[in-house]
């Protein structure tokens, strides 16, 4: 089961953290940074597996980026590990090359593909995990069209 998803940038900076377990609001920012300070530390050469407490953390650089998911045992390295480079394919696609402003202005927009993949059973089909946040976000561009020619 995921526990938590973390993108941070390469000064250590939490840029988006989304938990699927209770973590006590005071944990967080400790947590984060024992593990931000742990994948950071790394190099490309070593794995990208950290056994870390009680989960194992994978993680995964992408430019200036670096995504970390908290997993516990009975999750596969491998598929997590894919899991993260799908959800970078499927931020990119919707915000056309996606950039660490991109995902700080629209973090509720994230949060929504981001529980489209995880709550759904780690759905990884691009067009199903869009499909509720165009919905939601076209028809709230039409209503307001619809709303500005009824003034």
């Amino acid at each position: 089961m995921i526990k938590f998803f973390l993108m941070v940038n390469k000064q250590g900076q939490t840029r988006l953290s989304k938990y699927y377990e209770h973590v006590d609001i005071n944990k967080h920012t400790l947590l984060e940074t024992e593990v931000v300070k742990r994948c950071l530390s790394r190099s490309n050469e070593q794995c990208s597996f950290i056994e870390y407490k009680d989960f194992k953390l994978i993680h995964r650089q992408y430019a200036a980026l670096f995504i970390v998911v908290g997993v516990d045992d009975t999750e596969t390295e491998m598929a997590i590990y894919e899991f993260i480079h799908n959800s970078v394919e499927v931020l990119d696609e919707y915000f056309s090359r996606v950039s660490e402003l991109d995902k700080m202005f629209n973090l509720d927009k994230v949060h929504i593909i981001l529980d489209e993949m995880v709550c759904r059973i780690v759905e990884t089909n691009r067009e199903r995990i869009l499909a509720p946040l165009l919905i939601l976000y076209n028809d709230s561009s039409s209503s307001h069209s619809l709303f500005a020619r009824m003034i």
